[in-house]
C-alpha cells in the first residue's frame, strides 16, 4: 500500500502523507519521506510541498508499532527520523509544510524543519508534545524550535508539552500563515511559486546560507544521540505513560 502520494504542480513536487488513519511515521513511511525528499530535486523539482490529508497533517509517531520494537530496531527507526530531518533541513530546494490540520509530536517537527508553514484555520492543533508521554524532546529539535519562536517561547511550549490551535500557533511564531482547510496545499504551491520567480541562483545560495545553521545542528558532536532517546523511549516511566496511550486510543477504537 503506498503511503507517500507524489503529486506534480509543475516544477511544484507535493509529497501527500497517505496512511490511515492519522498519518502515524512508522519505520516505513519515515524511510520513504526521506528519499523522496532526497531524490526529488535530481528528479527535476524545483520545491517540494509536504501535506497531509484534511483535518490531519500527521498524528507523530507511530507509537502502537513502535512499542513492539526491541532496543535495536528502536534505535535504527530514530536514526531514520533524524537522517529525515537532516533531509528537510539541507535540502537544497524549498520546502513548504501544508499543515491541512492537527499536528502533534512528530508532525510538528516535521514542520518546523521545513522553510515555511501554512495552517488550516480551526479547532486543529499543533505542538511539540513530548513530555505529556513520557519522552524528551532532543537538542537538535529543541534548537530548531529555538530558531524558529525565541528561546523563552520554545522552552514553555516544549516543557509544558502545549498543544496550540492554530490561531495560538500563528501567535506564536510556530506557524506563518492561515487559511482554510480546502485552500493550505494551493497557497504552498502560491507561496513556492513567488520563490521561485526570482532569479534562481541568487536566492537558492541566499537560502542556503541563511539555513547552513539549521543544517550545522546535525553535525556539532554527539548532536544526534540515538542511544539517548532509546534509553529514554525504553524507561519505566515512558513506557507506561506510552503503553496507557495505547490502551487509551485501542479502547477508543
Amino acid at each position: 500500500m503506498t503511503m507517500l502520494e507524489s503529486r506534480a504542480h509543475g516544477a511544484i513536487l507535493e509529497l501527500e502523507l497517505a496512511r490511515p488513519p492519522v498519518n502515524a511515521l512508522d519505520a516505513e513511511l519515515i524511510r520513504a519521506l526521506r528519499a523522496a525528499i532526497e531524490s526529488a530535486p535530481a528528479a527535476g523539482a524545483r520545491a517540494l510541498v509536504l501535506s497531509g490529508r484534511p483535518g490531519m497533517f500527521s498524528g507523530g509517531l507511530d507509537v502502537p508499532s513502535l512499542l513492539t520494537l526491541d532496543r535495536a530496531a528502536m534505535q535504527a527507526v530514530w536514526a531514520d527520523f533524524f537522517a529525515l530531518l537532516r533531509a528537510l533541513a539541507a535540502s537544497p530546494v524549498p520546502i513548504v509544510a501544508a499543515i491541512t490540520g492537527h499536528s502533534p509530536a512528530g508532525g510538528a517537527v516535521l514542520s518546523i524543519f521545513c522553510d515555511y508553514r501554512i495552517m488550516a484555520r480551526g479547532t486543529f492543533r499543533i505542538g511539540l508534545n513530548e513530555t505529556q508521554v513520557g519522552l524528551v524532546v532532543p537538542e537538535v529539535i529543541q534548537a530548531t524550535l529555538r530558531r524558529l519562536v525565541g528561546s523563552h517561547r520554545a522552552e514553555r511550549l516544549m516543557v509544558a508539552g502545549a498543544m496550540l490551535e492554530s490561531e495560538q500557533a500563528l501567535a506564536a511564531g510556530l506557524v506563518d500563515e492561515l487559511i482554510e482547510t480546502d485552500l493550505v496545499v494551493g497557497r504552498a504551491i502560491a507561496w513556492l511559486g513567488e520563490l521561485l520567480a526570482l532569479p534562481p541562483e541568487a536566492m537558492a545560495e541566499t537560502r542556503r546560507i541563511a539555513r547552513a545553521d539549521l543544517v550545522a545542528l546535525f553535525d556539532a558532536p554527539g548532536a544526534v544521540d540515538t542511544r539517548q532517546f532509546v534509553d529514554r523511549w525504553f524507561s519505566a516511566e515512558a513506557q507506561q505513560v506510552l503503553g496507557a496511550l495505547v490502551a487509551k486510543l485501542r479502547n477508543r477504537g
